[in-house]
């Protein structure tokens, strides 16, 4: 069942609340879509930095006695989905290390191109790493960095890598927040009791009763000490580009990002894809719970009727223990099941965010099918997932994308539906307002942003470029 693209984390900094451990702890739970592997956060008393971190659910790694040992009104916090790294506890997220300037706490989602390079380069020179994770590469980098003040080394390191980042870095005095040039990562801004908030997504601020402010834009630095927030312009503007898939299938639908209602973007893709991709059928049902709203879209746009015909288990954990005796799609029946009562003599129209290696859409045909339909009509409420991501999110090799190695039809006998079609990429942007070509879509087109190993086209020039030691001018927000 776990036939789907990952997002690599979330972030969550507070700053300026006497409970600022128990609001991060708040702000993962609610961000928990974005990474179960590993969940931590590191809180400051003003004098020291207090850290818990462990592998698995939020749930399962905090619990009352765990936070009562993060004192202190600053907090940052991280859950992890790898996409570089092995799973293990010493790649476990907020980094916590101590240099010469003191204490540095970093929370990251994205991933860094030259993360490697930039390793090599480092560890020739002496430095130690003790994690395999990317995010390691910018702690290393602030340390050596000379800069009269902390954004400035913050600012130097980043100049020397390349890729996607929302980062949140904390010091003893200070939160730093900041997002690479062209923001393929969402990053936002709320305000609790004077108390200020940076999470990935805005349901954050709903959870904790936050205002919800703005989000920070690309190439945006946020500095948040005892003065409140300063922002900062200290990179070359480019053309953002923001991951299409944060809208198909990474934010909850009740976020808002890149300046739109996730729930309004999905459900307007399903209304584009029932124009494009009618079908003669009595029922539409979504795969839950990723096309639970293109699904309702589609369902007005055509005027069939919508039925959850396909019911999620929630409670299922990222590994179970399958029976000795052998259960046909064993992995998908534990998480989902089909409503006999529902689909019985039905013509079928299921509706999926995507398809990626296509081994899961065919089991659910296979299971829509044995519970009584008469035919199985797919729609995928996004383009056909041909390249990897570089940028954050854990994809196949493209040799493992099936929509790169079997055209449509051979692709719809694959997965054994009656019929197959895609959105396409025009519609696709024009539900989510794109008018100026702010969104990156390598994993359709295959046009990188910022060029991975020879990938992306002509060479571009690198993301920053600054000599200046002191190259921005704040203004106060």
């Amino acid at each position: 069942m776990d036939d789907k693209l990952h997002e690599e984390c979330a972030v969550v900094g507070v700053f300026g609340h006497p409970e600022a451990a128990n609001l991060v702890y708040l702000g993962l739970y609610s961000l928990q879509h974005r990474g179960q592997e590993s969940s931590g956060i590191v809180a400051c008393d003003n004098e020291r930095m207090h850290a818990e971190i462990g592998m698995g659910l939020v749930a399962d790694v905090f619990d009352s006695a765990r936070l009562r040992k993060l004192p202190g009104n600053v907090a940052i916090g991280h859950n992890r989905y790898s996409t570089t790294g092995d799973s293990k506890l010493a790649n476990a997220q907020p980094c916590l290390i101590e240099y010469s300037e003191g204490s540095l706490a970093l929370a990251h989602n994205g991933n860094l191109v030259n993360a490697e390079e930039i390793r090599a380069e480092l560890g020739a020179a002496g430095s130690i790493f003790q994690s395999t994770n990317d995010s390691e590469v910018v702690v290393h980098l602030i340390a050596q960095a000379r800069g009269a003040t902390f954004a400035d080394r913050v600012v130097q390191a980043l100049s020397r890598v390349r890729g996607a980042y929302s980062l949140l870095l904390m010091t003893e005095r200070e939160i730093v927040a900041v997002r690479d040039p062209h923001g393929f990562r969402p990053l936002c801004l709320g305000k609790l009791d004077g108390a200020y908030v940076v999470a990935s997504e805005s349901c954050v601020m709903d959870l904790i009763e936050a205002e919800f402010l703005r989000e920070i834009d690309p190439g945006e630095m946020l500095v948040i000490d005892a003065q409140g927030p300063r922002s900062y312009r200290p990179f070359n503007e480019t053309t953002p580009k923001h991951c299409v898939f944060e809208h198909i299938y990474f934010a909850r639908p009740d976020s808002f990002i890149f300046g739109e209602d996730v729930y309004r973007v999905r459900k307007l893709m399903g209304r584009s894809l029932a124009k494009e991709s009618p079908a003669d059928a009595d029922l539409v049902v979504p795969v839950p719970d990723s096309g639970n709203l293109s699904a309702l879209g589609y369902s007005e746009e055509s005027g069939i009727p919508f039925e959850m015909g396909l019911i999620r288990n929630h409670y299922v954990g990222r590994t179970f223990i399958e029976p000795q005796s052998q259960i046909r799609h064993f992995g998908v029946r534990v998480k989902l099941n089909a409503v006999k009562r529902v689909l019985k003599g039905k013509r079928i129209v299921v509706i999926d965010d995507s398809i990626v290696r296509g081994t899961t859409s065919r089991k659910i045909v296979r299971m829509v099918r044995e519970a009584g339909a008469r035919e199985v009509h797919v729609r995928i409420s996004s383009p056909p997932n041909l390249f990897p991501c570089f940028y954050g999110i854990d994809t196949p090799n493209r040799d493992e994308l099936i929509a790169s190695t079997h055209n449509l039809e051979e692709t719809r006998r694959f997965i054994t539906a009656d019929t197959l079609q895609y959105l396409s990429i025009a519609s696709m942007m024009e539900a989510f307002g794109d008018k100026k070509g702010n969104y990156c879509r390598a994993c359709f087109d295959g046009n990188y942003p910022v060029p991975v190993n020879g990938r992306g086209g002509p060479q571009q020039l690198p993301l920053f470029k600054n000599d200046d030691p002191h190259p921005f001018d704040p203004h106060i927000i």
